[in-house]
């Protein structure tokens, strides 16, 4: 099956009532339970089992074990209720996990879809009938559902940050904040430790074993409130040219002046010590610095 609308493929599966897995170029795979989503994989986000093991709640041995046995029986069992049935994992952990995953990679992978402009094309999709994931079915998602909510997280990045420039080059703390202090969230908090200079927004989910979404949203929000270098630092401009030795004879008043300014007139300000103007200087000193 091959079009160019993702959005259309996906709601002639949900009208048809497929079950099976739809694989969208090689960006990753949807798949569908009686024409609802069940699960979605997408390649530049972490998996189910990926933020399983992140989060310390399962080994990933109990996970590749878990996943030769549904492999080994000829009559697959539901990998999921084989973690839960083993007490690796709770129901509720599982469902949540699966849901957080789920919506993660189908934001990404629907990326296409939701572009209005119509400028990128969308990747060629192939359905495959009856395949499932190896841990089964634990949620679902309608597809006019799933599109709503895909459309309200892009929305919301757009409000953090109305720009991509942030979520494909490497997350670089600055080095003086713009203030005297500031409030992080937990995930804010773990991007700015996580931050190598070099690491990518999507590279960074998959080290915290954070959802790519939430990791981005915490990167443009902290590119908005100025913690982040969103663009190439200016270089440092030169030292002024000091005037040669001979410039340096005459008296003060004989330098050039600047642009504007009349000959008569000594190049360099006056200096005062009236008190008046000792305290002005020292109130702006006091402003400048409490803006820093």
């Amino acid at each position: 099956m091959a079009t160019s609308t993702l959005d259309s493929v996906l709601a002639g599966l949900a009208q048809d009532k497929a079950t099976g897995s739809l694989r969208v170029g090689r960006n990753g795979t949807i798949f569908l339970t009686r024409g609802r989503v069940s699960y979605a994989e997408c390649t530049g986000t972490p998996n189910v089992e990926e933020l399983l093991t992140a989060s310390g709640r399962i080994s990933a041995s109990a996970v590749r074990k878990a996943r030769q046995v549904v492999s080994a029986d000829p009559d697959p069992v539901n990998g999921g209720d084989l973690l839960v049935g083993k007490g690796v994992l709770t129901r509720g952990e599982l469902e949540f996990c699966v849901l957080g995953a789920t919506l993660d990679a189908s934001f990404f992978l629907l990326d296409t879809a939701l572009d209005t402009t119509g400028a990128r094309p969308g990747p060629r999709s192939r359905f495959r009938d009856g395949e499932r994931h190896w841990l089964g079915t634990h949620w679902f998602f309608d597809v006019p559902g799933l599109f709503r909510e895909c459309r309200r997280r892009k929305a919301r990045l757009d409000r953090a940050w109305p720009s991509t420039e942030l979520d494909t080059q490497p997350v670089i703390p600055v080095r003086r904040i713009p203030g005297r202090h500031v409030v992080l969230t937990a995930v804010q908090w773990e991007v700015l430790l996580g931050a190598d200079t070099t690491a990518t927004p999507a590279e960074l989910a998959r080290r915290l074993g954070r959802p790519a979404y939430s990791t981005l949203l915490a990167v443009r929000e902290l590119g908005a409130a100025g913690l982040l270098a969103t663009r190439v630092e200016p270089a440092a401009p030169s030292p002024p040219t000091l005037p040669r030795r001979g410039d340096r004879s005459g008296p003060r008043a004989e330098l050039r002046p600047g642009s504007g300014q009349d000959a008569a007139e000594p190049y360099l300000p006056q200096v005062s010590a009236d008190p008046t103007d000792v305290n002005l200087l020292i109130r702006l000193r006091d402003a400048l610095e409490a803006l820093q």
